[in-house]
């Protein structure tokens, strides 16, 4: 049959695994570091995954494929929940976008003496690597900051990142729209507030707009602040 299902761009991938993870089908999976729709019959053609790919590698296509067959599909997610109870979690992208969160409240880790503790929640923390859907982000505060931020204000971690799901971006470097991710994290999941820490140099106002805009779209009513960094590394009111 003729039906809409994912395509992907195996020269865009850049094997983070987002889509793997966003997909709840089982559809995609990774293969030698590149994902791969594994099954025609696993992909619904509704598209979770694509808000995820962080290059753009996934688009719709209309082609000759098996249908859906939720029963299979159903069958293949009880094997791989019980694979990864007896496993933990599987990950099979790139090494670096593994999804981690740190309990930083019962952690038994001290820092060494007059050294302060690391306040990251989770990783990948770069607004491109995170997943849409983590499971850190049930009942969140998000901090969403510039990524020179942290090297210009001394107490970062401690003011801003502690008790926070932090992600990062430079608006200059990455070309992306931002807003459009940001809007999918806040939309689709029970996000408690926002908290946007930027530069002061023009190019930050980019991250600024983005998390506004993903506000807006999100449709929701959060509590939101921005926080704007001096070059010298001081808090301007």
């Amino acid at each position: 049959m003729i039906r809409r299902i994912i395509q992907i761009n195996e020269e865009k991938c850049n094997g983070c695994g987002a889509c793997a993870s966003a997909c709840h089908e089982g559809a995609i999976g990774m293969v030698n570091g590149k994902a791969r729709l594994l099954r025609d019959d696993y992909c619904d053609g509704l598209g979770d995954c694509l808000p995820a790919c962080p290059t753009g590698a996934i688009t719709f296509v209309e082609r000759e494929a098996a249908a859906y067959d939720e029963k299979a599909v159903q069958e293949n997610m009880k094997k791989k929940e019980q694979t990864d109870a007896h496993n933990a979690v599987q990950h099979t992208g790139c090494p670096g976008s593994r999804m981690h969160r740190f309990d930083r409240a019962d952690s038994n880790t001290q820092p060494p003496v007059n050294a302060t503790a690391s306040q990251l929640g989770q990783w990948p923390c770069q607004i491109k690597l995170v997943p849409v859907n983590a499971p850190y982000f049930d009942d969140a505060k998000l901090l969403i900051a510039a990524d020179c931020t942290a090297f210009a204000y001394a107490n970062f971690h401690q003011e801003f990142m502690k008790g926070k799901i932090t992600l990062i971006g430079c608006p200059k470097l990455d070309s992306i729209d931002y807003s459009e991710k940001l809007t999918q994290i806040i939309k689709n999941n029970d996000i408690q507030s926002v908290t946007v820490v930027r530069m002061e140099v023009p190019c930050c106002g980019g991250l600024e707009a983005a998390a506004k805009t993903a506000l807006q779209n999100s449709g929701k009513f959060i509590p939101w602040q921005v926080v704007t960094v001096s070059i010298d590394g001081n808090i301007l009111e």
